[in-house]
């Protein structure tokens, strides 16, 4: 690996440094990276063509899911495969244009995955305080025009994050990190980067401002409505939710956990932080369809007659 230059230039690649501190355990890492890779690709494979193929399965809580199953995908795969090559072949060297688009990638989907778990947390809403209306105020174009909104807001907001790098002179090359992260890369510049870091603090705020008071109030008005319901019915409600509160906590508990490292704990070992926020990149694509399968009837069902509509057509 090259070493880092003291002198301004301007980069056409980068070398990713992985986990300082494991480096020595990066072969290892890989193993467990490569099963969780596979299991995310079979499980949201499975999980999409099961709704694409079961008539079932075209609804509105379930098109949910699958667009959470698209963005899980593109995330695992925008980082994995690079990982892999690092950890097992020492394919550390990373283009320029292939960290920004990286970048973009990683920031803009799991912005993307934030806003349709706020979708999910507004469609429980109205499964459980409206019930009768659901499938009016509910409806699939409603779905593609939450789909549409989410696209536009991560676009618009990440779309600054690789013009920021641009502007930068750079005096580094190793990005100490397993993945081009905003931050990471511009913290390789020779020039002033506080534009990026309080740009990074405002994209951020900007999402939780609305994805967090939408779920908070969305589950307070459905713990309203199921309390005012007989005991034996509260748990027939409440379940309907239990998949998408599994799934969010999963999401955000290491995005909070990061963020609290970050800014209270700043001795805390840097490989600490790269792991926690592979946690929360990595860990929900390979877990939501195992908990949508698990937790939800009707997916189930659809998987077994998937399976069962495959098997008749190849005996024919």
């Amino acid at each position: 690996m090259s070493s880092i230059n003291t002198s301004e230039f301007t980069p056409s690649f980068f070398f990713l440094d992985g986990i300082p501190g494991l480096e020595g355990s990066h072969t290892w890492l890989a193993f467990p990276l490569f099963i969780i890779y596979i299991v995310t690709l079979l499980g949201n494979g499975i999980l999409l063509l099961a709704i694409k193929t079961v008539m079932n399965l075209h609804r509105p809580m379930h098109l949910l899911i699958a667009l959470l199953s698209c963005s899980d995908l593109v995330l695992s795969s925008s980082i994995l495969p690079k990982m892999l090559s690092l950890f097992w072949f020492k394919d550390d060297v990373i283009k320029f244009s292939a960290c920004l688009f990286q970048m973009f990638l990683i920031h803009g989907f799991a912005m993307v995955e934030s806003g349709i778990l706020s979708c999910m947390a507004i469609d429980r809403f109205v499964a459980v305080c409206n019930p009768l209306r659901y499938t009016t105020i509910v409806t699939n174009v409603l779905i593609g025009k939450m789909a549409l909104a989410c696209l536009l807001r991560a676009g618009l907001i990440v779309s600054p994050f690789p013009l920021l790098i641009l502007r930068l002179p750079f005096c580094g090359r190793c990005i100490p990190h397993t993945f081009c992260e905003h931050i990471a890369v511009a913290k390789l510049s020779c020039g002033d980067f506080t534009v990026n870091n309080l740009y990074g603090l405002i994209a951020a705020l900007s999402v939780v401002a609305i994805d967090f008071p939408c779920i908070g109030v969305s589950y307070v008005q459905i713990l309203r409505a199921v309390l005012q319901l007989p005991r034996k019915d509260q748990f027939k409600a409440f379940n309907t939710c239990i998949a998408h509160i599994c799934v969010m906590s999963l999401f955000f508990a290491p995005v909070l956990a990061s963020l609290v490292l970050h800014r209270l704990h700043h001795n805390l070992p840097l490989h600490v932080h790269i792991l926690v926020v592979n946690m929360y990149l990595l860990l929900p694509p390979v877990a939501n369809p195992l908990i949508y399968g698990g937790k939800m009837k009707e997916i189930r069902l659809g998987i077994l007659q998937m399976f069962e509509i495959k098997r008749s057509i190849l005996l024919l």
